[in-house]
Parts: structure tokens; sequence; C-alpha cells
């Protein structure tokens, strides 16, 4: 059986967007259309946020997220998840204004997926505060899912 994998919305942004002039981006972008090349080997989820977020924004770039996750099964946000992502904001290390990054944890969570992909190293893929998440979902009853980049979900034979 294949891990599963949430692809928030900035994995699908940086598969989408035209390669950046900024030199950290653009390997961001070459790390990310990498791990896209391998995605067979994941079983891939999204959820209708993601799939809110990949419509705005310039309706062409819009069309290729779009077009990106098309097929890619969208799990359940849950009232569970969304009182999870209260939680996560209310009592927990993430501040209001990132209301739709606890959403995308939660979701993860609440659904028993074993990833979250994501290139929010602000407040998802960040060591600070990716523990002290994983503890409020743990105090809730839900095993968290791991929060990393494409970089850090390569396989050690690739």
């Amino acid at each position: 059986m294949c891990s599963t994998v949430y692809l928030e919305t900035t994995i699908i942004s940086y598969l989408a967007a035209e390669p950046s002039t900024n030199i950290i981006v653009a390997g961001n972008q070459a790390v990310t259309r990498a791990w896209w090349a391998r995605r067979n080997r994941y079983e891939l989820v999204v959820s209708a946020l993601v799939v809110q977020e990949a419509e705005k924004g310039d309706p062409k770039v819009a069309r290729q997220r779009l077009a990106l996750i098309q097929g890619i099964p969208a799990i359940d946000i849950s009232t569970t998840a969304e009182q999870l992502a209260r939680t996560l904001i209310g009592d927990g290390p993430l501040p209001q204004k990132a209301v739709e990054d606890a959403l995308h944890v939660a979701t993860a969570a609440a659904n028993g997926v074993d990833y979250l992909l994501t290139w929010n190293c602000r407040h998802l893929a960040n060591a600070t505060t990716r523990p002290r998440v994983e503890a409020i979902l743990r105090a809730a009853g839900y095993e968290p899912p791991i929060i990393c980049t494409p970089q850090e979900l390569i396989d050690e034979d690739e």
C-alpha cells in the first residue's frame, strides 16, 4: 500500500509557475518537478480548499493548476477538521491569518494522510512550528501527517 500525500496548494503553484529568476525559488521549482515525476510512488490527495486556492489568480495559470490536480481525489473537509483547525489557531502555533494553513493540516490529519507536502515554510514546514502542531493533533487523538517539502520526501534510491 502506498503512502498518501496531501498536496498543499504551494506544490501545485510551483509546478504551474514560469521558471523563477530567484535562485532559491528556481531550485525549489526544480526539486518539485523532480518529485512530481516520481509521484506515482504515492497516493495523492487534495481537498476542496486546494481546488479553491488553485482557482485564484491569473486565469491562464489557474487553468494550469487545475489541470495538474484533475483526477486527484479530494478528501473531505469535515466539521472535525474545521474544529482541529480552530484549535491550531486558537490554542496553537499558527497565527489568525493562517486559517487556511491550519485547515490543510487538520484536513490531512482527520483523514489519516501520511504526508502533507508543501513549500509553505513560514507556517507549515517549519522546524519550530511543526512539533507544536503535532502535539496539538496528537492531544486531540489524531496522528499528524509528516509536514515536509518535496526535497524531504525523496527516497534514498532517488
